[in-house]
């Protein structure tokens, strides 16, 4: 089914740009039974290819979810499903499946295959994570903050261990919604250089501090939220045990809470590894909302899907 007009995709958070602040709205309101029961049949008829180089609960589960309360259709394809398995390009794949689907999400290696699936498309393309960026989760972990925090102006985000893709995210998201980031990362795993830059400028547009350190304790000195992720990532497990001594100072414990706001929030993108970046009693605390953002997840895939079907009003 070609295109009639411009299609938007979401391969990077900042593709949103200022209509980030209505998806996040949006996806509050999805939440509610009034708004569930308006947008129930508005996909109707409407079917999105859902593409897994990688391993996933949350990711598939929330956007197969979300495309039938939408009252739309799902496909779950790996490349062993498809002919990408057996050497047709990624381009191809993305112009045959144009033809076929309303949207396309794309849980991919590399950002490079990424981008020619997004350049290839005459559809929508959602980046459900690469190497770069992890936008979906994003949107789902701003969400949560605006529901405890009630806003996200202001607020002092301290994201602690690997600089990678979901770091990345959260930096362009934490800057287009001008809340202040601070990335706790030791040297040799911080963020994408060029992300960095452009997250600092953002920030420096919607009055917030966008910055690196490498002390975790200094880094959550009067911080309202703290936030991790797994230290060694799918395709990493080959430095597994260099990187758990590395990350060892960066661990989520009650020490480094207690150094926090007595009110501070614990994040983790799941899964996680208990243990290792986040102890049990941490995890499990009050403090945390680890499964806050996972149901989150569910609400911004519906919000994102919509908005790129330009079916809201931003």
């Amino acid at each position: 089914m070609p295109s009639t007009g411009i299609k938007k995709d979401l391969i990077s958070v900042s593709d949103l740009g200022a209509d980030l602040g209505s998806v996040i709205t949006w996806a509050s309101k999805l939440k509610t039974k009034e708004y569930n029961a308006q947008f129930a049949e508005s996909l109707k008829s409407k079917s999105m290819a859902m593409i897994f180089e990688k391993s996933s609960t949350r990711t598939r589960v929330s956007f197969e979810v979300a495309m039938t309360q939408l009252g739309g259709h799902s496909l779950f394809l790996s490349p062993k499903d498809l002919q990408l398995g057996r050497g047709e390009s990624v381009g191809d794949t993305a112009c045959v499946l144009s033809r076929y689907v309303d949207i396309i999400m794309y849980r991919a290696f590399n950002h490079e295959t990424m981008m020619e699936l997004a350049n290839n498309a005459t559809v929508p393309v959602i980046n459900a994570l690469d190497n770069i960026e992890h936008p979906c989760q994003i949107i789902a972990d701003l969400l949560t903050i605006l529901e405890h925090k009630c806003t996200l102006k202001d607020i002092n985000f301290v994201y602690m261990g690997d600089g990678n893709n979901v770091c990345n995210s959260l930096l362009l998201g934490a800057a287009l919604v001008g809340m202040n980031m601070t990335a706790a990362c030791p040297e040799g795993y911080l963020p994408d250089p060029e992300i960095m830059e452009k997250a600092k400028k953002l920030g420096e547009i919607n009055e917030c501090s966008i910055k690196v350190m490498q002390d975790p304790l200094a880094a959550v000195q009067s911080c309202d939220v703290i936030y991790t992720d797994v230290w060694v990532s799918m395709g990493d497990e080959g430095e597994q045990a260099e990187r758990e001594r590395i990350f060892q100072p960066f661990q989520i414990n009650s020490g480094l809470v207690k150094a926090a706001k007595d009110d501070c929030m614990i994040m983790h993108c799941l899964p996680a590894h208990r243990g290792l970046e986040i102890t049990d009693e941490v995890m499990d605390s009050k403090q945390s909302v680890v499964f806050d953002q996972a149901e989150n997840r569910l609400h911004a895939q519906k919000a994102i899907i919509l908005y790129l079907l330009g079916r809201l009003e931003v």
